[in-house]
């Protein structure tokens, strides 16, 4: 009889436990999944964001009121200090759509006027709100445009701090 050479069972056995021990060990790694869609979400929406207040910017210029910083000045129902959105649901809540996604965590735009945010997070978040937001600022003055940064931290993506 010819010998045959090949693997045993035991052999075979070994090497798929080794692998499942691998895979349990490394996936979660490489498959970290949840905060990659996370930090996604907050670009979107610093994106949306950044959109809708270009858009309204331009609204205001072409109606010649860009640099206006009275209150109540409105462009297409949108409340705007310096041409852009205010930090208010009358302002960059009323200038964007799809906005019920999102939760307004603290606000100090509470009436049109120069230096107020809102910070928005995920609708019904467990994630550390201090840590996965997107803060609004109204624009400062004529010079100074509103602006939207992305904050994500240890308990919304890997990166400590990022923004734009």
């Amino acid at each position: 009889m010819k010998r045959q050479n090949g693997f045993t069972l035991i052999e075979l056995v070994v090497v798929i436990v080794i692998l499942g021990i691998l895979a349990v060990t490394a996936a979660p790694k490489f498959l970290n999944l949840q905060d990659d869609a996370r930090a996604s979400s907050l670009q979107g929406l610093k994106g949306a964001i950044d959109g809708a207040a270009g858009i309204t910017y331009g609204k205001a210029a072409i109606q010649g009121v860009e640099s206006v910083s009275a209150a109540n000045t409105t462009v297409d129902n949108i409340e705007i200090i310096y041409g852009y959105p205010t930090a208010t649901s009358a302002g960059i809540g009323a200038a964007m759509t799809g906005f019920s996604d999102w939760q307004v965590v603290t606000g100090t735009g509470t009436d049109a006027g120069e230096n107020k945010t809102i910070k928005l997070t995920f609708k019904n978040s467990k994630a550390d709100t201090d840590e996965c937001l997107v803060t609004y600022t109204s624009a400062v003055n004529a010079n100074t445009p509103a602006k939207a940064e992305v904050t994500s931290g240890a308990g919304c993506t890997p990166s400590s701090k990022s923004s734009d």
